[in-house]
């Protein structure tokens, strides 16, 4: 047995057994990194310690903190207010326009964590508030900034824009962004309906275990409920919560106050800090944080307490076990491995799978930057368009920015509620291996075979 498919199989087992578990599954994967890095690779420790990932535990830090700060002061509350009256009655509007509002930020240029940053705690609220399920737009929000990620400004973008300049293939750039778009923007149709009905049909079955003695409640869950006239289980079926109460024609108003117009002052030099000034997202929303907590210091203790290390534990630590496979050469082994293959169409296809998941544990941008190399002769093959190939890769890559393992999902987790970390580790996680499962295949059949370019 290879050292490379010892150390795969150890993190495979860390990550089983977080996922199934109460124990850290990035706790384990840090230990992990040490006996594997040490003991099978023989590094020495110093280079184990240098794969962690220390921009990302920034912009984890950073942003989490400015969050809390941003909840607890109540900006949140208004920004979410001002949306609300935006959308009216229009509950379909709410996924709609924070699914733009993340485009727009990502396709000006903001990486992606930064626009998932700045939306998804308003989202999350607004969803609350609308009664859609947090989980149903937080994929929304992941799937908006997918769909903005590779225009030519952005460093999703800006990679994989070398790979199609490196195949000859330069013009192509703005067929990129429309096609990730596109694709982007219906996967995201495609989650928020289908959690949607999976919340309904859960909230139906809670509600008829509450409600009924035995052998008195007909099936709340089912597809063909009867409408018995009484509202009970037709609004059970239909919604988490009764529709009455779900949409308000007025909203209560949320007051706008000094500290509340400074936290909004912040978030858009955030936006200018990481888009015009080019500075790192955990940076820049430290130097903000830090402003707000002196001009209110009591905000300091809540926000703290209050930001989720279990997920920065987690996160951090699986990223850093892929830093040491990485140090070992074991992604480079596997990379070798795809390059050897004779079949471009086939090769395209391999690395579609490897991209994401590689990228689920790590960093997309990095992904694309390794995986450049082996990409670019692929797209060369007379046999197959660039743009098929790149816009393949591309979005196998960045599909899987849903994991709670990437900066994406991480920040989505840390938007959450308290109570439901637990549940969006395994939803995003679930979701996350569906992606991996099923979109390799279908960018590859639909760009790659079909021609599509």
């Amino acid at each position: 047995m290879s050292l490379s498919l010892i150390a795969f199989i150890v993190l495979i087992a860390a990550f089983a057994i977080g996922s199934f578990t109460r124990i850290n599954a990035g706790l384990m994967a840090t230990v992990a990194a040490f006996g594997v890095g040490t003991l099978v690779a023989g590094m020495p420790i110093k280079e184990v310690i240098g794969q962690f990932p220390a921009g990302l535990f920034f912009i984890l830090v950073g942003a989490t903190l400015l969050f809390a700060i941003v909840r607890i002061n109540g900006t949140i509350d208004l920004l979410a207010y001002w949306a609300e009256r935006l959308a009216g009655n229009r509950k379909f509007l709410v996924p709609v326009l924070m699914f733009l509002l993340t485009a727009a930020l990502a396709s000006a240029g903001a990486f992606t964590p930064a626009a998932i940053a700045i939306v998804a705690p308003v989202a999350l609220a607004l969803g609350t508030r609308f009664g859609i399920s947090t989980l149903a737009m937080g994929l929304v929000i992941v799937q908006g900034a997918n769909a903005g990620a590779f225009s030519p400004v952005n460093p999703f973008g800006v990679l994989a824009n070398v790979m199609l300049d490196d195949a000859g293939a330069s013009q192509d750039s703005l067929k990129l962004y429309v096609y990730c778009f596109v694709f982007n923007a219906v996967l995201a149709i495609v989650a928020y309906v289908l959690v949607q009905a999976i919340m309904k049909r859960r909230a139906a079955r809670q509600e008829g275990t509450k409600t009924g003695p035995a052998g008195t409640a007909p099936s709340l869950g089912g597809a063909g409920v009867p409408h018995t006239g009484g509202g009970t289980a037709t609004a059970v079926a239909t919604a988490p919560a009764p529709p009455a109460t779900v949409v308000k024609t007025a909203p209560e108003k949320v007051a706008v106050t000094p500290i509340r117009l400074l936290t909004l002052a912040g978030l858009g030099a955030l936006l200018v800090l990481t888009t015009v000034a080019g500075l790192d997202v955990g940076v820049a929303s430290l130097v903000i944080a830090l402003a707000l907590i002196i001009v209110d210091p009591g905000v300091q203790k809540p926000a703290v307490e209050s930001m989720p290390w279990s997920a920065i534990i987690l996160v951090t630590g699986i990223v850093t076990y892929v830093g040491m496979l990485e140090a070992m050469g074991a992604l480079e082994e596997l990379q070798a491995g795809i390059a050897s293959l004779g079949n471009s169409s086939v090769a395209a296809l391999i690395t579609s799978y490897v991209v994401g998941i590689v990228s689920a544990f790590a960093s997309t941008t990095g992904t694309l930057g390794v995986i450049s190399p082996i990409v670019t002769p692929i797209a060369m093959d007379p046999l197959l368009t660039p743009i098929g190939v790149v816009t393949a890769i591309a979005i196998s890559s960045s599909v899987v920015d849903v994991s709670p393992m990437s900066t994406s999902g991480a920040l989505l987790m840390a938007s959450a509620q308290p109570k439901d970390e637990r549940l969006f580790f395994r939803a995003l996680l679930l979701w996350a291996i569906a992606m991996i499962g099923i979109v390799p295949l279908l960018v590859w059949f639909v760009f790659v075979q079909l021609g599509i370019g």
